[in-house]
């Protein structure tokens, strides 16, 4: 089959490791022509360039378009909305242009964006391609929950018209593909015109690696970086936004200053970032460190360094995030703690499988508990169920056999 694939992560290469990436290799694995059109956003300064089946093997399988976009990852309210609602037009003409003699048998495709609706609709109606939506993202509800938009009066305007392009892009997936059970009984609850033959589960998944390091490694990249090695480090890696809540996380650190048995690593970028850098500053916590997003080679070497990996999700959330970075944490052997909204089911699924605990995100005083447990904790026992539960619930070799019995 040819399968085309859009996304706005910027893939620069198939080689890549990442739940896209490592997924698209399977398809390329199993005889597959795969087409991924990612986009080159303005800041980076660089034209459209369509890298073609370049190498050996399963290279000359898979066909890279990376296409000029606006700013979309990181940047601000107002231009991110612009370039968002203009992204489906720049789709279609890049498929148009680069694309247009490859009949697609199937189109696959993740939230977000949801302004997939144009370039979605004219492959399907083109082609007669099956298409396979892996909802990752429920917008615009999310940005209603952080208070960034609003159901009535003149943000109301465009939460409709949003409203409208989500309802939209269900209707025109033959598959959805949910992150988790509550993300499947949270779509067909809020959508009833979805039938539930549709909706499917579709995890967040990755070519699984022992990341786990041996006691002369992990000493040496806790000196590389600066962290002691005397301590239980808990360590958060990723997007510091609205979505993680940060007034709560520099609670939770603030009530954990004088804990001499823990050191907290933050590390990762986004709009909020400056609280806690300001925070750092003002306080000059000696149990922490704050450090800018790291190259995710470096990332995942360091988290492996670890003894805890944390998530934190907004509790006012009332859409069941997932969030993927979970799987850098079961692969480096880490237990976890997530503090997040009542909605989510990360934290049964952490609990249930052995591997951590979960508490709410308006609650430091739990968070503070269950950091003195995970002190002393077995860590080695724990290791030991996370990674049999990652390999037979979030291998990407068992997401592509879902989707393909799903199209069946």
């Amino acid at each position: 089959m040819n399968i085309l694939f859009i996304t706005l992560l910027d893939i620069r290469s198939i080689d890549e490791h990442n739940i896209y990436s490592d997924l698209m290799r399977q398809f390329a694995k199993n005889g597959h022509e795969v087409y991924i059109i990612s986009p080159v956003e303005r800041r980076q300064g660089m034209k459209t360039a369509f890298l073609s089946g370049e190498g050996e093997g399963i290279k000359s399988h898979v066909h890279i378009l990376k296409l000029k976009t606006g700013n979309i990852q990181k940047t601000n309210i107002i231009e991110k909305g612009i370039s968002t609602v203009l992204l489906e037009g720049t789709l279609k003409k890049g498929i148009k242009k680069y694309l247009g003699n490859v009949k697609f048998d199937l189109v696959l495709y993740s939230t977000p964006p949801i302004t997939l609706v144009k370039p979605i609709k004219y492959i399907k109606k083109r082609d007669g391609a099956k298409t396979y939506l892996m909802l990752k993202d429920i917008f615009p509800q999310n940005a209603v929950d952080m208070g960034m938009m609003k159901k009535s009066g003149l943000k109301g305007v465009l939460y409709k018209s949003f409203r409208k392009k989500e309802k939209k892009l269900y209707e025109l997936s033959d598959v959805i593909g949910c992150m988790s059970d509550a993300n499947c009984d949270y779509l067909l609850k809020h959508n009833s015109e979805i039938e539930a033959e549709r909706v499917t589960l579709c995890p967040n998944s990755i070519e699984i690696q022992d990341m786990t390091v041996d006691s002369v490694t992990r000493n040496s990249l806790r000196e590389k970086y600066g962290i002691p090695l005397d301590k239980k480090v808990f360590v958060y890696g990723g997007n510091l936004g609205r979505p993680q809540g940060i007034p709560f996380i520099i609670e939770c650190l603030e009530k954990q200053k004088n804990n001499k048995d823990a050191f907290f690593l933050i590390v990762g970028d986004g709009t909020e970032y400056g609280k806690l850098e300001d925070y750092f500053e003002k306080e000059k916590p000696t149990n922490m460190k704050l450090m800018k997003r790291l190259p995710k080679d470096d990332y995942d070497k360091m988290v492996a360094a670890c003894d805890v990996g944390l998530i934190f999700l907004d509790y006012r959330f009332t859409i069941p995030n997932f969030p993927s970075r979970l799987l850098a944490y079961m692969q480096a052997g880490l237990p976890v703690i997530a503090a997040t909204d009542p909605n989510t089911d990360i934290g049964k699924v952490i609990t249930e499988g052995g591997f951590g605990w979960a508490c709410l995100s308006n609650d430091s005083d739990k968070f503070a508990e269950l950091v003195d447990k995970a002190v002393s904790a077995d860590k080695a026992d724990m290791a030991a169920k996370e990674f049999e539960y990652l390999k037979k619930e979030y291998s990407a070799d068992k997401t592509y056999l879902g989707i393909m019995d799903s199209l069946k």
